[in-house]
């Protein structure tokens, strides 16, 4: 059950109105440089890592989720340049459909504390987009307004 306050905040929105479509993602053997750099690049917070023959069969299971957060630890123990994501990918990864109420996926974030939450096609499993708790902030910010 979805409670009162959070259902009245987010009212009619669904996932698909406030997530980013399109995923960055890299495979588990990039090092931890070259997915700061991604980050860095794309200025977003995660990536999702997947094996290249996964990520063309949608395979969940095989998924991972490397957050900055995951990055800042890693790099304080293990060269960038020596470790990669594979090593390191500590976020789990939680699913949701693009036409699931916000509210939902919000609920889904705080009990698993996620920051990021994968978007997949209801139809095909495959991911189309990502919502982070900055989409989350910048939906409650527009309803507030």
């Amino acid at each position: 059950m979805i409670p009162v306050a959070l259902s009245s905040s987010l009212d009619g929105l669904e996932v698909r109105d406030v997530m980013h479509e399109g995923i960055i993602s890299c495979t588990p053997e990039t090092t931890l440089r070259n997915a700061a750099r991604m980050l860095a690049t794309y200025r977003v917070h995660a990536l999702m890592v997947f094996p290249r023959r996964e990520a063309d069969t949608g395979h969940v299971a095989s998924w991972g989720v490397v957050s900055d957060l995951d990055l800042v630890e890693a790099v304080a123990e293990h060269d960038p340049d020596a470790t990669t994501v594979g090593e390191v990918a500590g976020s789990p990864v939680r699913c949701v459909q693009p036409d699931e109420p916000l509210a939902n996926a919000v609920l889904t974030m705080s009990a698993n504390k996620l920051t990021h939450v994968i978007v997949l096609d209801r139809r095909t499993s495959r991911p189309v987009g990502i919502l982070s708790a900055l989409d989350v902030a910048r939906a409650l910010a527009g309803a507030a307004v």
